[in-house]
This record gives structure tokens, C-alpha cells and sequence, in this order.
């Protein structure tokens, strides 16, 4: 038996399980929130019981010992020592990685050098990884990449009609993001389905305040919506996804920005923000929605269509579609928003929507659609923590 811990860490935040492996049981797990702000959030949940502290958190490395001293603290291991292997969520590898890898010096070097690709998260990731080796020098280290998954994805899905150079020379592709997730979600999907997932095509739905769509064809990703990096793709909470090109200069002339301005504009200040001009949260756009805020109207409309052009091309490109699965935040959890979704995909693909069920889902497994349905509809609650304790497990040979 060995205790692995799973770090995901975000640009201001850090997610933790530790699983007692291979038994997959979580021994704890919690979140250190708002990471870089003088009002930081700590929670770690032991046996059912949340303790939360609010202090401030300047970076991820204080992050890192607070998790750490609370393990102790909580007594959740009597010394760290107890730790076996440290798994990490890495955003962006790059073509480098289409698995999961042993930390070493060059993997380290690669994960820096892909942080132009993923500013707000790669060195996070690197701080992160940096303080566990120095608080736990003798273990083993694991790197599990966001874009891993999608690597399966030909060069007909994966480059851009730009020139070859910027390809060749610069690395100019689709990356793609979420796919521990989406790679979890099909997988889940299909033993819900008690098939084979080799005998699938899936769509999974990784709606979030971040948000991807990938088209799963036997088990391997044959196309996803983020592109070079998470801006692409779907809206997301404050991202604009695919966009018109020329809206960019068009608009850098228009407010005389520079490239770091629109960078924040199109990032920060766009998506589901941009159009409401209310907030960033699902939740409140739909709460927005119910008061008849005809903006939050808009905003759910946009996404809903978004959403179902990105699911009918996939539908187009697999031939066939034998499940769709919602996971994330806003796919686990808001009922309205999937309702639309499917509501709009529900002529073209025969779709027979539970209603009733739909409505009382919210973050568990559960089938949201009838026998008679062309397709399976599922709500699959994601665990990415998990799939990085099982690689970590596996590649460190514990």
C-alpha cells in the first residue's frame, strides 16, 4: 500500500487528494483558494469535516506548506515521510508527452519552456512541484499533462491553414486542454454503459468556468475545441474562445492597445462576463436569467450555441455518436444550461431527454436520457485527481 498524493494546481488555486493506492481510497483532500490575494482560503476535508482558515496566501509555494503542515497537523500521516509519490497536474506538454512521465531535469526544463503557451499555469505548476521535492526530497515525482490525451489527434484536426513554418519553426498547433478529464469522463462513460470503450464514440463536455468539448473515438481523442491554448475553443466564464482574428487588430487600433492589453480583454474580460457584464459564474447568470436580465439571456444563448456547433461538427466527424457525457462544474451541476444544450441537438440526433432526471442532477453519475434515446446522455462527475494517483502509482512502481 502506498499513499500518493495528487496536486492540480490552477493560476490561483491548488486542489489536493491523498489516496491510500491501490485501494483508490481518498485519505483527504481540500483546496487552497484565491492564491496570490491578501484574502486566501484554506479548506482541507478529513472523515466528512471541513476546516477552513482565511489568511492570506502571496504564492503557491505557501500553499504547498499549508497543505503539508495540515496533513500533520490534522493527523492525517503522523510524518510526511508516510508520502510515497507526489503526482502533478501539468496544462501544457507540449508535443513532447502523450503519457504521463517520471519527473527529471529535462522534463522540468521542457515544462518552462511551454509556459509562454500557458502563462497563468505552467510556472505555477513548476512552483508547486519545486516546493514538494524540497519539503519531500526522496520521493518520486509524476507529471500528468492536460494535453497528453488530445496527442492522438491527426494533423488534419491539429494544425491551422497558416503557414507550415509557424508550425514547423514555432510549434503553431491545437494542444487542446482538460484531457485527464475528458480521457476520465469517455472512460467512466463507457463502464456505465457496461461496453467496451474501444466499441464507442463519445462526446464529453468539460463545461466549466474553463470549458473544452472532445470527440472520443475508441477510447483515443480524435479532435477538441481548445486550440494552441485555453482561450480557443467554446465561451468560456471570462474567455472568448474562437473568435474572428481580425476582431483583434480591428479592435488593438480602436482602443490603441498593445498585445498584453488585448491578451487580458479577450482572457479576463470577455465570455460569459463580456456579454453580461454581470459575472463570470453560471450561477449567477442563471439566477440573472430567472429575474429576466435580458443580457443573461443573451449569455446563455450564445454559449447553448456555441456549445451545439462544436458537438454537431463531432457528431459529423465520428460518423456516429453512441454517448454524450457533461462534467465540470457547470456540466455536473447546471440543469437549465444542459437542458438547452440538449434541447437544441435533440432533432438532428433523436434524442429522447429525461426531463425529471435532468432536472435532479446535479455532481453524480446518472443517466439523463431515455431507452428510446439514439444517444446516451450521462452526467460523469470528473476526477482528474484520481487519474493522476493512478499514474503516479503505476509509473513510480509502487
Amino acid at each position: 500500500m502506498s499513499k500518493i498524493i495528487s496536486v492540480n494546481a490552477g493560476s490561483s488555486s491548488l486542489k489536493f487528494q491523498l489516496f491510500l493506492m491501490p485501494q483508490e481510497k481518498v485519505l483527504t483532500s481540500g483546496i487552497a483558494e484565491r492564491i496570490g490575494l491578501e484574502s486566501g482560503i484554506f479548506t482541507i476535508k478529513i472523515n466528512g469535516e471541513k476546516f477552513t482558515t482565511e489568511l492570506p496566501i502571496p504564492d503557491h509555494k505557501v500553499a504547498v506548506n499549508l497543505l503539508l503542515d495540515a496533513l500533520v497537523k490534522h493527523q492525517v500521516v503522523s510524518s510526511l515521510d508516510e508520502i510515497n509519490g507526489a503526482g502533478h497536474r501539468i496544462v501544457q506538454g507540449g508535443s513532447f508527452y502523450d503519457k504521463s512521465v517520471k519527473v527529471n531535469e529535462e522534463v522540468v526544463e521542457h515544462v518552462a519552456m511551454l509556459s509562454e503557451l500557458a502563462p497563468l499555469h505552467n510556472p505555477a505548476h513548476l512552483v508547486c512541484y519545486k516546493a514538494f521535492k524540497e519539503a519531500l526530497p526522496s520521493i518520486g515525482h509524476v507529471f500528468v499533462f492536460d494535453t497528453a490525451f488530445h496527442q492522438t489527434m491527426t494533423e488534419e484536426s491539429y494544425l491551422y491553414p497558416v503557414p507550415y513554418e509557424w508550425y514547423k519553426d514555432y510549434n503553431i498547433r491545437r494542444y487542446g486542454a482538460h484531457g485527464t478529464s475528458h480521457q476520465y469522463v469517455a472512460y467512466e462513460t463507457a463502464k456505465a454503459m457496461n461496453k467496451d470503450i474501444k466499441d464507442l464514440n463519445i462526446i464529453t463536455c468539460h463545461l466549466g468556468n474553463g470549458a473544452s468539448i472532445t470527440a472520443v473515438k475508441g477510447g483515443k481523442c480524435i479532435n477538441t475545441s481548445m486550440g494552441l491554448t485555453p482561450l480557443g475553443g467554446i465561451m468560456m466564464g471570462t474567455r472568448c474562445g474562437d473568435i474572428d482574428p481580425t476582431i483583434v487588430f480591428y479592435m488593438m487600433k480602436k482602443l490603441n492597445a498593445t498585445p498584453d492589453e488585448m491578451d487580458v480583454y479577450l482572457n479576463k474580460k470577455s465570455g460569459m462576463l463580456g456579454v453580461s457584464g454581470l459575472s463570470s459564474d453560471a450561477r449567477d447568470i442563471e439566477n440573472a436569467v430567472q429575474q429576466g436580465n435580458e443580457r443573461a439571456i443573451l449569455t446563455q444563448k450564445i454559449y447553448v450555441n456555441r456549445v451545439i456547433n462544436v458537438i454537431g461538427g463531432y457528431v459529423m466527424q465520428l460518423g456516429h455518436v453512441d454517448a454524450i457525457a457533461f462534467t465540470a462544474g457547470l456540466g455536473e451541476n447546471d440543469t437549465h444550461l444542459r437542458e438547452m444544450i440538449l434541447n437544441g441537438l435533440k432533432e438532428a440526433l433523436h434524442l429522447d431527454i429525461n426531463y425529471e432526471v435532468n432536472a435532479k442532477t446535479r455532481g453524480k453519475l446518472q443517466l439523463i436520457s431515455n431507452e428510446a434515446s439514439n444517444v446516451a446522455l450521462w452526467v460523469v462527475p470528473t476526477n482528474e485527481e484520481l487519474v493522476i494517483a493512478k499514474d503516479t502509482y503505476e509509473i513510480l512502481g509502487l
